[in-house]
């Protein structure tokens, strides 16, 4: 099945449980206009006690945030909850493949919870696992599958983690991609010509890291598009092509344009742009600084008092950061509001509902990974583990 083939659900409505999108979230709901779900949310979270476990993504609204017991990128929030084996529950206040992640990656005993089931990523849903199996099936036609290494960003689901570890690959963040890259090259070096590899499923990092970290020509990657028969690739484009691009996307970081660096850059002479590597690359090569969500957060802690700084990446972390920091000025990189929208599914009325329920005994939006998939991403996830230097870094 193709995205365009996926059924049409109504935002919250319908059951779509393979899909990072559009699953209904049983319950009643308090009112958004409860004044009193702070005090709710306070009140559960202190009857669960060590029970519980609350993660929040640095993309999430404030009204959740604060009640966070930790906060990072994906990686590192569901490595903090494996550090936590005494948490019954892990509440994860993210998105479905960043919540698969924490499941795969806690004990038996543990449950991860996502506050609302429609809390899913556009990115990741760009990659399905047939679709991939599809491609996989095309590299073997074209005679390049054994020089292939698939590596795929945390922004995937679990199947497609899995994939890569059941095909040699391995699992990658923003911040160690290029160390992720380096590895899978060294898989293939003694083959004919040399590794390719699969890159899932952002097109942006992939090509940011091959072209900016790896040296490699623009000329020497190619983008696969599974909506096209053989991807609009020939099977000479595929024996030529280093880097094998999956035509996926971030919805936010995608948006950021070349155009609003130069306005910026008139409007405010000295700015400094710092951008995520989930842009795109037109927009990378004109940004003095490109990394990983926590990288331009301890940039702009570290920023000298006074200076000026447009940030590419989500508006909810933007905005936090320029309050944060009254010192500095801070824009953002867009003339509209750019906020994730399956990320910003998750509100203080879907918290208080997914802790009162916890209170009452009702384990409620559990996310679980079959063993078998579990086991395959595990796989995945180990070998990005095991790589040298920043693997630790989100």
């Amino acid at each position: 099945m193709s995205i365009i083939d996926l059924p049409l659900l109504p935002l919250g409505k319908g059951r779509d449980l393979d899909a990072e999108r559009g699953v209904e979230c049983p319950g009643d709901l308090p009112a958004a206009s409860d004044p009193d779900l702070v005090a709710r949310a306070r009140a559960a979270k202190e009857a669960l006690g060590e029970r519980v476990f609350v993660l929040g993504h640095h993309y999430q609204r404030d009204e959740v945030i604060q009640f966070a017991d930790v906060t990072g990128d994906s990686f590192k929030l569901a490595r903090d909850a494996a550090a936590r084996p005494d948490a019954e529950f892990i509440v994860f206040c993210g998105v479905h493949f960043m919540a698969e992640s924490a499941d795969i990656l806690t004990g038996p005993g543990q449950k991860v919870v996502l506050p609302d089931l429609a809390a899913g990523c556009s990115m990741a849903d760009m990659a399905r696992l047939r679709q991939v199996e599809d491609a996989w099936d095309a590299m073997a036609d074209a005679g390049i599958q054994d020089s292939v290494v698939p590596v795929t960003y945390m922004n995937s689901s679990a199947d497609i983690k899995a994939f890569c570890g059941r095909n040699g690959g391995v699992v990658c963040t923003s911040s160690n991609a290029d160390v992720a890259l380096d590895w899978a090259f060294a898989q293939k070096a003694d083959v004919d010509g040399g590794a390719k590899i699969l890159f899932l499923p952002d097109q942006h990092l992939g090509r940011n890291t091959a072209v900016l970290e790896m040296g490699i020509g623009l000329d020497e990657c190619v983008v696969w598009d599974p909506l096209q028969p053989g991807g609009g690739l020939t099977a000479e484009e595929l024996q030529q092509a280093r880097m094998i691009l999956w035509k996926g996307h971030c919805s936010v970081h995608g948006r950021f344009s070349e155009d609003v660096v130069d306005e910026l850059r008139a409007k405010h002479p000295g700015i400094k742009v710092l951008v995520h590597p989930e842009c795109k690359h037109e927009v990378v090569l004109k940004a003095d600084l490109v990394g990983s969500t926590e990288f331009i957060i301890k940039t702009i802690e570290a920023a000298e008092p006074g200076s000026v700084w447009a940030i590419g990446t989500e508006l909810n972390l933007v905005k936090r950061l320029a309050d944060a920091h009254p010192d500095k000025t801070i824009v953002f990189l867009d003339r509209n509001v750019c906020y994730c929208s399956t990320m910003n599914r998750i509100d203080l009325p879907h918290l208080v509902w997914s802790l009162e329920n916890l209170v009452a005994g009702e384990v409620l939006n559990q996310i679980t990974v079959d063993p078998e998939t579990e086991a395959d991403a595990l796989v995945a996830l180990q070998r990005m583990l095991d790589l040298p230097g920043k693997s630790h870094r989100d």
